[in-house]
């Protein structure tokens, strides 16, 4: 009855469906009638891209999992059997593997893109969260995918990862022998990370880029001057500096979407294994527990957090206590009110408890510290402007050490470690976190520009 007294604006068949479900509304709210800000650039492609690269690997990953044998001892014949008999297996092989290199190539220039223009700040804070648990996500769904083809880099990677949970005091040596399920990676982890791979990380996966999308269209999205288009409405309500997603950026998309094939099938028909960083030589080889590889490294997107998790020795956790303890002296002085007295005490029972563990546990610190920072950026940052384009130069100076930073420590994750290496790698991860947890204090400094009232704009 209420689905008959229901008044729909359109007709046929999809009034029909309108007085049951809502799709035109949904259409006209996330698209059509959906006003995002009119100067995107070029950072504004990424997103989509993201998008469009998840459903090549859940599309490509449903069709080797038609075929693939999560058996220790058939994994890697299977993929091989893919490779060589399954008609187009190759192909989709390798649109899966490169796809998971892409997927993280556009998230990471996504996330970039956010820290130049301050897509974190309010009231987005809960679009920049779901985006970083996504980009947790990912990692695990990478880490889970890594083992299935079962050759020498995949499990000897596997069998490391899950190694370093049993430096965690009292509860490590059980706790690696529970993600694990034996005390080797066995067949036992394979079936356990196939389905974890396959089913739990993807329905996760799928929720949190929903709840980003709704998130982002509930406040709008930001743009490179990063002012709200909202503050500038006509009489219609419409913001004087939006235009609708559809046509204009679902065309700017497309765009950018044909683009970014063209790169994706360059690299799928002429080096899907791109020089061994995409699928690594000893991925090539049979498993073999007794023989272990000369150098384990993990693919290229985790090797910047590889690099800090190697570069943790006991004397850079000696450099760590004395920066902790430094702080704990600055909130001494600086902190007001209950937290003057509890900081320092927390300061010291840090130091303590540092003096007391294996850097090995402190490295694993570093490594999850390193990602988890990425989820108090809205609160870090206290600069009275959003876009880099109004910040003083020194701010647009350290964002530029920051990555130089993160690219050296990608690289030297790529290459076996070396006195000089770990020395470098050590001050890139200072760099990293000193980016980050300084924020409270230098992002507030300086000369700052005036925002225009409008965005910037110049018709094309």
């Amino acid at each position: 009855m209420a689905a008959d007294n229901k008044e729909v604006s359109t007709t046929g068949l999809t009034g029909w469906i309108d007085q049951r479900f809502p799709l035109t509304s949904t259409w006209k709210k996330h698209v059509s009638e959906y006003y995002a800000p009119k100067n995107f650039n070029f950072w504004y492609f990424f997103g989509s891209l993201a998008l469009l690269v998840l459903v090549n690997q859940i599309v490509t990953g449903i069709f080797l999992t038609m075929n693939y044998k999560p058996d220790s001892t058939l994994a890697f014949a299977s993929v091989e059997y893919i490779m060589r008999e399954v008609p187009w297996g190759w192909l989709i092989r390798y649109m899966h593997s490169t796809g998971a290199s892409m997927f993280f190539v556009v998230v990471y220039l996504h996330m970039f893109r956010g820290l130049l223009y301050g897509s974190y700040r309010k009231p987005r804070e809960l679009v920049w969260i779901f985006g970083c648990a996504i980009f947790l996500c990912l990692m695990a769904e990478a880490f889970f995918g890594y083992l299935l083809p079962w050759g020498q880099m995949s499990f000897w990677g596997a069998q490391v990862i899950v190694n370093l949970f049993s430096a965690i005091p009292f509860v490590g040596p059980d706790l690696s022998l529970w993600i694990r399920g034996d005390y080797v990676v066995s067949d036992v982890t394979l079936n356990r990370f196939f389905a974890f791979h396959v089913i739990a990380i993807p329905l996760v996966l799928v929720g949190l880029v929903v709840a980003h999308l709704v998130a982002l269209h509930e406040v709008g999205s930001n743009n490179p001057d990063g002012i709200e288009i909202k503050a500038k409405k006509d009489e219609n309500g419409i913001p004087l500096d939006g235009i609708p997603f559809h046509p204009y950026y679902s065309v700017h998309d497309f765009l950018g979407v044909c683009v970014f094939l063209m790169i994706f099938a360059l690299i799928v028909f002429f080096s899907p294994e791109m020089g061994g960083y995409f699928l690594e030589a000893n991925n090539f080889v049979p498993a073999n527990p007794l023989q272990t590889p000369p150098e384990i490294a993990p693919v290229w997107y985790f090797t910047a957090f590889y690099a800090m998790l190697r570069a943790t020795t006991d004397p850079f956790k000696i450099v760590l206590m004395i920066v902790i303890a430094l702080l704990g002296v600055l909130a001494l002085i600086r902190a007001r009110g209950k937290w003057k007295a509890g900081l320092p005490v927390l300061a010291a029972a840090i130091v303590v408890f540092m003096y007391l563990t294996e850097s090995k546990f402190w490295g694993v610190v570093v490594m999850g510290s390193a990602v988890i920072t990425l989820f108090f950026l809205p609160w870090l940052d206290r600069s009275p402007v959003k876009s880099i384009r109004y910040r003083p130069l020194f701010h647009k100076v350290f964002l530029g050490i920051f990555v130089a930073a993160f690219l050296t420590l990608a690289f030297l994750g790529t290459r076996p470690p070396s006195p000089a290496a770990t020395l470098i790698a050590q001050a890139c991860a200072l760099i990293y976190f000193a980016f980050f947890l300084g924020m409270p204090v230098w992002t507030p400094l300086g000369t700052f520009k005036q925002p225009p009232e409008r965005v910037r704009f110049k018709p094309h």
